[in-house]
């Protein structure tokens, strides 16, 4: 179970805030499952959620993304208190008990608000007949369901098989289970500060604990915007996984590096705030928009210059002795932090994006002079993409190496350098800390 902070719950249930924002939390699953709209993007432009007052938002945040990440169950859940065959029609109707049994099974929140609001949610989109049979269910979750919880295999039934599967076949099983299951908690807020020197000062302003690899991390949530520190540029949101590839250049200070892909910009920023001079590629215009205007919060868009091009279609005229290739992926290591993942990527969508990095990849290669150095890294838990890329890459380009990543680079962490010297994070490193995201890193050099 994952109950929900206390002090968001309180008051929600007694009066028409606590109604505006369970009919919010149902806009925004509807908008992931049924409109296939990306969680953040739905989050950032909903009128309805920024009209809320801020216990009331973080609650809709909460349920949407327990909702999404809950799924599976909440679909078995359903189907153990129907008849055989029957389903909840029409589809707003699902939604609508995701959003009951979430509350009552893993948000903690009184049973009877959970029952009352749901059927009250029922009879405003016009189901008025279907306000008994919401009921019934919920009543039902609410004697039974948490046993029935008890007994599901979480990982399992919420990880889509696809998923699921080559996490058994790369990890085994012991290992795939708890990747499933720590995938499924709630990420904390990692921070990177811009100036070392200032880390132990804004530890403390933040009320952050030091993690192992230099990162900040905040426990408990709340909107980054009003933190210290923010307007000021002093730091940005990045996990400490995330972290970690822009470090395994060495020291960058005085150097040009080329950053494709670089959008939204947290590795350009470690890279300009070290000293670098940064070349930023990346094809999408609104997303270097982005990364422009988060380098000019911290300060440091006078050190970046920045391309909008397809990474692996660009021919620049010099070649670069650093280059940094944080390739597209299925991102399956960040589902804690982006469980609509579960429900809007797909098998084909790593074949596509596997073609990609093998695009961006050669193209890497032709850009880069003699004895220069290429750090790929993807955020996804997929060996194809990681591991087995590289091995790929290597075999049909045998003027590069490996350049093993030496445990003093990143922390001295246990378990997170594999045999061939490659960086694979699960996330249920640092666990003691609350996880990590999943990353793969390889540091590549030509060797002629």
């Amino acid at each position: 179970m994952t109950p929900a902070q206390p002090d968001l719950l309180e008051g929600l249930s007694q009066d028409g805030g606590g109604m505006a924002a369970r009919q919010c939390a149902l806009s925004i699953v509807e908008q992931v499952l049924g409109q296939k709209k990306m969680l953040d993007s739905v989050l950032e432009r909903d009128a309805a959620l920024a009209a809320l007052d801020v216990r009331d938002r973080a609650f809709v945040r909460m349920l949407a993304a327990t909702v999404l990440r809950r799924r599976g169950q909440l679909d078995d859940l359903i189907a153990r208190s129907l008849n055989k065959g029957e389903e909840p029609r029409p589809e707003i109707l699902k939604w609508i008990l995701y959003l009951g049994i979430t509350q009552i099974l893993f948000m903690d929140v009184p049973d009877h608000a959970a029952v009352d609001t749901s059927v009250t949610l029922t009879a405003r989109h016009n189901m008025e007949g279907k306000k008994g049979f919401v009921n019934a269910v919920l009543r039902r979750m609410t004697a039974e369901g948490r046993e029935w919880a008890a007994q599901q295999d979480a990982a399992a039934l919420n990880i889509p098989a696809w998923l699921y599967e080559p996490w058994i076949n790369d990890y085994g099983a012991v290992r795939a289970k708890e990747i499933a299951l720590t995938s499924l908690a709630e990420a904390a807020i990692d921070i990177t500060v811009k100036n070392a020197a200032e880390r132990e000062e804004w530890r403390v302003k933040l009320d952050a604990k030091l993690l192992p690899n230099g990162s900040l991390r905040r426990m408990t949530g709340g909107n980054v915007t009003e933190f210290p520190g923010f307007n000021e540029g002093a730091w940005w949101v990045q996990d400490a996984s995330s972290a970690m590839p822009a470090r395994f250049f060495g020291d960058v200070a005085g150097k040009t590096v080329l950053d494709l892909c670089a959008a939204p910009g947290g590795k350009t920023a470690q890279l300009a705030a070290a000293g670098a001079k940064v070349i930023a590629v990346d094809r999408s215009a609104a997303r270097m928009k982005t990364l422009s205007e988060n380098l000019k919060r911290i300060g440091l868009e006078g050190s970046v210059q920045t391309i909008i091009e397809d990474g692996s279609l660009w021919k620049p005229r010099e070649k670069f002795k650093y280059i940094l290739l944080d390739a597209p992926c299925t991102a399956t290591g960040t589902i804690r932090r982006h469980p609509d993942l579960l429900a809007l990527k797909n098998e084909k969508d790593q074949a596509g994006l596997m073609s990609i990095q093998e695009r961006l990849l050669a193209n890497a290669a032709q850009m880069l002079e003699k004895g220069g150095i290429i750090i790929y890294c993807t955020c996804s838990l997929q060996k194809a993409e990681g591991e087995e890329q590289i091995d790929k890459f290597l075999e049909t380009h045998e003027d590069f190496r490996r350049v093993p990543i030496r445990r003093e680079e990143f922390g001295n962490i246990d378990g997170m350098v594999n045999s061939d010297g490659d960086l694979r994070i699960l996330p249920q490193t640092l666990k003691d800390h609350g996880g990590m995201d999943g990353f793969f890193v390889s540091r590549l050099q030509r060797v002629s």
